[in-house]
Parts: C-alpha cells; sequence; structure tokens
C-alpha cells in the first residue's frame, strides 16, 4: 500500500513522512522522506503511535463539546517550531498522518489529504481486532 502513499509525499512541497495507521497505532503503511530502511520504520512506528494518542485526545474533546452527531474526527492539525503534523479519518478504523516543514501549504495538504481519502479510503479501511488476536 506504500506506493499510494508516495503521490502525496510527492505531489506536496515539504512534506517529510506520510503513514497510514490503524486506530491502535500501528502503521499499515509508509511513504516519505529516503532514509535507511530501519530508520523509515522507526518513523513510521512514531507517528503511527501519535497519531493514535491525538485521535484518543480529539474524540474526547468532541465527545465533550460536540453534538453527538458531530463526533466523528475527521481531522487533526498540530503546528510545532519547524513543522506540522496532520491526522485524518482515512477509512473506518485507519487514519491518514503527514508530518511536513513548517513551508508546507496548509490548503493544498489538506486538499491532497482528502483527495487521497476519497479516491482509496475503502483500501484503507481496517477490521478492529479481536480480543486475544495475534498480529
Amino acid at each position: 500500500m506504500d506506493w499510494m502513499l508516495e503521490e502525496l509525499a510527492t505531489s506536496v512541497p515539504h512534506v517529510r513522512h506520510v503513514v497510514v495507521l490503524s486506530s491502535d497505532g500501528l502503521p499499515i503503511a509508509r511513504a516519505g522522506e529516503e532514509s535507511e530502511a530501519r530508520t523509515n520504520d522507526m518513523i513510521a512506528d512514531r507517528l503511527a503511535a501519535v497519531g493514535a494518542g491525538l485521535k484518543s485526545l480529539a474524540n474526547s474533546v468532541a465527545a465533550d463539546y460536540f453534538p453527538p452527531e458531530g463526533r466523528s474526527i475527521r481531522m487533526v492539525a498540530m503546528e510545532a517550531t519547524g513543522g506540522f503534523y496532520y491526522l485524518m479519518e482515512a477509512g473506518e478504523h485507519a487514519y491518514l498522518a503527514v508530518l511536513a516543514d513548517a513551508e508546507v501549504d496548509n490548503q493544498l495538504m489538506g486538499n491532497q489529504m482528502r483527495s487521497l481519502v476519497n479516491r482509496v479510503g475503502a483500501h484503507l479501511t481496517t477490521p478492529p481486532r479481536a480480543a486475544g488476536q495475534v498480529t
């Protein structure tokens, strides 16, 4: 599935990494800056874990402050010194996360993320794990 993310990683200037993650924080696919495969795997693992945490926090905010029909988290954007982290719902139990430099065009990023999810969202869905299931 990595090839589906490569277009996003290369079509928006200043994108560093793109990861699809399951709702429990496991990376499903990745694309982005070329470096040693082990380093890319570690980055994908960390970005997926961060995404799961942000999703959980965002769900808590939505549950407390938005009406029940508005509680689905569509996108979370975080700006820090030096860059941005975006998290978007990509399918059932799946999320798209992007790490980008500060120079990224936020509007272009949002549009490209939505476009990717609209085109391939059905392929990004992950079934929930059953209790005791080994992956």
